[in-house]
């Protein structure tokens, strides 16, 4: 009976917001608070948690709660026990229960006592967090440390050429602020940004407050939806004021990633314009480089080391989806060419009066713990290829029941993400009301609704035989 009331309440829920996303609504908040209600008003009809977990099935939103995590392959406490991680990246209170594992709490009392070594090394070093600090660029020994880890990509840079941010989102923000001031000082009043699509959509909103023209470009299937040379070519000799090329270098929402040999190619066009005198950049996101395969990571970085290259580029990095951080905002901003970081500082600096101290010294203590746990990250990785497997298998399982995909893709062993195509007639919404998983239209990313992205990252997926076709 409760399982029959749910499903008329989500029937219900779907015909009150399907013509909200029809207006323009954002897609990923309407697909996410339509999920909100439904489990709101379960829990006041006392419907069952199980029957909520049977029938909601919540793959909107990209994070992994450390918290939640249940998958322990192999024996308890073992190096395949995930629940571990809560513990392991400094998550878990001391004896908090995660799914039957007890943590300790260690890690989290080491990340605190590292907060209190690292401000007393920040004073040493002449730099006090407690005051004012007017660049706001973030204190110069974490630039520095976050300079050396670009290095180990082969990036040749400076801390001077490092700036901090709150996680990716606000780093982009930062960037495209401080590059509309220089456009200013320049007297350029048309600056055009190329975003292909799908692609994660908050940089548009972002460019579009500033003043920039945006230009979306879709991207094709069978380019596995990624922009190519020849694309790009046509692109910015049609438009003489694209200036900033927006490029996910492994895609949300997507789940593909650029190969060296494309990379090369599109370096090799921006770098012919620039060596013409039109200056374009390159802002990289590189949000997931990290959850990929790392020796395909690393060719993916190289091609970006070159002085010709790198002089055109700015990378944004984030410790959110590599290490599973995302209420902690680690982010940083690395520019290729020193005079053009100072010309974009202003995006810091008008943006806030300092960053917040304690934050500062937690994002240090982190470095630390990534540092002395190199293992962290691949272990992460597992987990999420772990998942991406399962819920590959579960839409398979799904498909061959009720035939609502017309293509589950196979991703590059990357992000926390599924990007799969839908039947003719079938719809984000379609697909929740029959299978009971809430995934995001594709037209959160700027693409067809017959496309939609789902998160392997918030709950478990549960196991299922895989087969690959």
């Amino acid at each position: 009976e409760q399982h029959t009331i749910l499903r008329q309440l989500r029937h219900e829920l779907l015909l009150q917001y399907r013509p909200i996303l029809q207006q323009g609504a954002g897609p990923i908040r309407v697909m996410a608070r339509m999920v909100a209600e439904l489990e709101k008003r379960c829990r006041e009809l006392h419907i069952t948690e199980e029957v909520m977990q049977d029938e909601i099935v919540n793959r909107t939103i990209g994070d992994v709660n450390l918290r939640l995590i249940t998958e322990c392959e192999g024996e308890p406490g073992g190096p395949g026990d995930y629940r571990m991680m809560a513990e392991e990246l400094g998550i878990a209170l001391p004896n908090e229960d995660i799914n039957g594992y007890v943590a300790p709490g260690e890690t989290y009392l080491w990340l605190r006592n590292q907060m209190l070594e690292c401000e007393r090394l920040l004073l040493s070093e002449g730099f006090d967090l407690r005051i004012y600090d007017i660049l706001a660029v973030g204190n110069p020994v974490l630039r520095g440390w976050l300079a050396e880890e670009m290095q180990r990509w082969g990036i040749s840079v400076t801390r001077e050429q490092v700036y901090l941010g709150l996680g990716a989102m606000d780093s982009i923000n930062k960037v495209l602020c401080g590059l509309s001031q220089m456009y200013r000082e320049q007297g350029l009043t048309d600056v055009a940004v190329l975003f292909p699509e799908p692609g994660f959509n908050i940089p548009e909103w972002q460019a579009r407050s500033y003043g920039y023209r945006l230009l979306n470009y879709q991207t094709l299937p069978e380019d596995h939806f990624k922009i190519t040379a020849s694309q790009l070519e046509e692109l910015l000799e049609n438009d003489p004021h694209i200036r900033i090329i927006y490029l996910t270098v492994t895609n949300n929402p997507t789940t593909f990633a650029y190969s060296p040999a494309e990379l090369d190619a599109i370096n090799a066009v921006v770098s012919r314009y620039n060596a013409a005198g039109r200056e374009i950049f390159i802002l990289a996101d590189l949000a997931y480089i990290g959850t990929g395969k790392p020796e395909e990571d690393q060719a993916r970085m190289a091609t970006f080391t070159s002085p010709d290259v790198l002089r055109h580029c700015i990378f944004v990095s984030s410790l959110s989806k590599t290490h599973s951080l995302t209420g902690e905002r680690f982010g940083w901003v690395t520019v290729g060419r020193a005079d053009i970081a100072a010309a974009i500082a202003a995006g810091w600096s008008n943006s806030m009066a300092a960053l917040p101290a304690d934050w500062q010294l937690r994002y240090m203590a982190y470095v630390r713990l990534i540092r002395a746990r190199p293992w962290l990250v691949e272990k992460l990785r597992a987990l999420y290829k772990l998942r991406r497997q399962r819920f590959f298998a579960q839409l398979q399982h799904i498909d061959k029941e009720q035939h609502l995909f017309e293509h589950i893709f196979v991703d590059d062993d990357a992000t926390v993400y599924n990007w799969s195509q839908l039947r003719p007639g079938e719809d984000a919404f379609s697909l929740f009301e029959k299978a009971g998983i809430a995934g995001v239209p594709g037209s959160g990313f700027g693409y067809s609704d017959e496309f939609v992205r789902f998160s392997i990252g918030v709950i478990p997926v549960p196991e299922i035989p895989l087969t690959i076709p």
